[in-house]
């Protein structure tokens, strides 16, 4: 837009300029009010006999526009318009202008610094899909809020292998023989899938005031398999209190998968 109208400025210009050299008077350069130098010589001029003539050089009109031409591209040619900055030589004059600089003394502390740790535990998705013993096991710690140390995951999946056994640990979706919530008095009940239960077995052990030593036990993280296994057996989940010991296993407990649909 800014070049059309240069341009169209050029191009009137020179059409002024034009049509003065059409008529542009050759006794005089300029158009001005006759000098006192004009005057005299006029009057020695007339005294001398010699009139002072002006001729008018009349200029053909194809001349004019050839003129007129001849100057408008004349000026544009000498007129360059720069041409906008690349985005590389915008950023650079960017850091330029905004260079900053550090200075650091050679003579500063230099300290360790100790960093802290972060960890992930799965969630109710990624262990239903696991559908295992352990991942049920695990279940019931996540929806407790308790620990998922390797300790106390070892002692509910022997829970789990005392009440229903390894081969069949989803039976009746009720992997401890829980009667809470689940419908059945002495844990003979049953629940819709196994989320429900392992929600329903922490419920019970945070709710119910006889399971306090189990959830003490479990909720440190640190509480070595002995000592919550023993709060499991003092406590009043099970009738017999698995003979205080006496037939609780100790041997390591197969990962085995459910069959599909016990979860839900």
């Amino acid at each position: 837009m800014t070049s059309f109208i240069i341009a169209s400025f050029i191009a009137e210009m020179a059409v002024i300029v034009a049509d003065g050299l059409a008529t542009y008077p050759t006794a005089s350069r300029l158009p001005m009010k006759p000098s006192l130098f004009d005057s005299v010589r006029r009057v020695a001029s007339r005294a001398a006999g010699h009139p002072v003539t002006r001729r008018i050089v009349k200029v053909p009109l194809r001349e004019k526009i050839v003129i007129t031409t001849a100057i408008a591209l004349t000026v544009s040619l000498a007129i360059v318009i720069p041409t906008p900055p690349t985005e590389a030589e915008v950023l650079a004059e960017y850091i330029h202008d905004n260079a900053q600089s550090m200075s650091v003394s050679s003579t500063a502390a230099v300290s360790d610094v100790t960093r802290g740790t972060y960890g992930a535990t799965p969630g109710i998705a990624t262990l239903a899909a696991g559908g295992t013993n352990r991942d049920w096991a695990q279940l019931v710690l996540l929806s407790g809020g308790w620990p998922q140390t390797e300790d106390n995951i070892t002692v509910i999946m022997r829970w789990m292998r005392q009440e229903n056994g390894t081969d069949n640990w989803w039976n009746r979706n009720n992997p401890l023989n829980n009667g809470f919530g689940s419908g059945g008095g002495g844990g003979t009940g049953n629940y819709d899938n196994l989320v429900i239960a392992a929600q329903k077995a922490a419920e019970a052990l945070g709710k119910l005031s006889g399971y306090k030593g189990i959830v003490a036990a479990l909720s440190t993280g640190t509480t070595p398999t002995a000592s919550i296994e023993s709060a499991i057996w003092n406590s009043n989940w099970a009738s017999g209190h698995y003979a205080n010991g006496g037939h609780w296993s100790y041997a390591e407990v197969p990962v085995v998968k459910s069959p599909a649909g016990t979860w839900g």
